[in-house]
């Protein structure tokens, strides 16, 4: 995590320069991983999600989502997001885990692989940099390939039985009766359609297209658009009216299908 953070600070120091210390601060979110969460036995997915929020924790994250068990097969339950929010509110309270800044600190182990990671990382950085940058990294279609194959190798993994995912590849029992599932009534799309309808004829129709044109006119200067579409927000525009601006000035999208 130390190492992390130096290189943090070094490289944004290095590429922006700024003038407030207060931007060089590694401040950073974590979500558990949802493409680890299997379909099958996903009662086992609780116990990943502990595994990896514990690892959030333990390197110095200052916010944390713990996906639900239940994630990989259709939006949660209620009682499946309850137990994910119990995972944290048990690390932060009964485990004692929150009780130091840095648990592992000094550890050759983590530290080594900290370093190792973020080896790595700077590696893919700098390739994309001489690429022109990450916008077009894209127009080569670089990141897909770089994602496709990665994919490619795991699933390698897995059929070789290199890497053992429990109830996958490994351990694997005849599946029983499914757990629940949220079942999302019709009525609730009618409800969001009827609250956006009254919104859009509620809201002050001036301050919505005047904050709209200056959503415009900012992405047609190229300067940074979130202050822009902060303000949109507060003017009650919608995303569909902000995104349709978006799309008019840079255009959409398309995979160059390089592969």
């Amino acid at each position: 995590y130390r190492a992390a953070r130096r290189i943090w600070a070094r490289e944004m120091k290095r590429r922006y320069n700024p003038q407030n210390p207060n931007s060089l601060r590694c401040r950073f979110h974590v979500q558990t991983a949802g493409c680890s969460l299997t379909a099958q036995q996903p009662m086992n997915n609780i116990v990943r999600t502990t595994v990896q929020a514990l690892a959030a924790v333990l390197g110095g994250c200052q916010s944390l989502h713990t996906n639900s068990m239940d994630e990989t097969l259709a939006l949660p339950t209620e009682k499946a997001v309850m137990v994910a929010l119990r995972t944290q509110q048990i690390l932060a309270h009964e485990s004692g885990v929150s009780n130091t800044i840095d648990a592992l600190g000094g550890s050759y182990f983590i530290e080594s692989l900290t370093q190792k990671m973020t080896d790595e990382a700077m590696a893919l950085i700098q390739k994309i940099d001489t690429m022109g940058g990450m916008v077009q990294a894209i127009k080569t279609g670089y990141p897909m390939m770089a994602i496709a194959e990665a994919s490619h190798h795991y699933q390698r993994q897995l059929e070789n039985k290199e890497k053992l995912i429990i109830g996958v590849n490994a351990f694997t029992v005849e599946e029983g009766a499914p757990v629940d599932l949220l079942k999302v009534s019709p009525e609730v799309e009618k409800r969001q359609v009827e609250n956006l309808r009254q919104t859009r004829a509620l809201r002050n129709q001036k301050d919505a297209a005047e904050t709209l044109q200056v959503l415009r006119s900012v992405c047609q200067s190229q300067n940074n658009v979130m202050p822009a579409l902060i303000d949109c927000a507060h003017a009650y525009c919608t995303i569909g009216e902000m995104a349709q601006i978006l799309r008019e000035i840079f255009g959409e999208y398309h995979d160059p299908g390089i592969y």
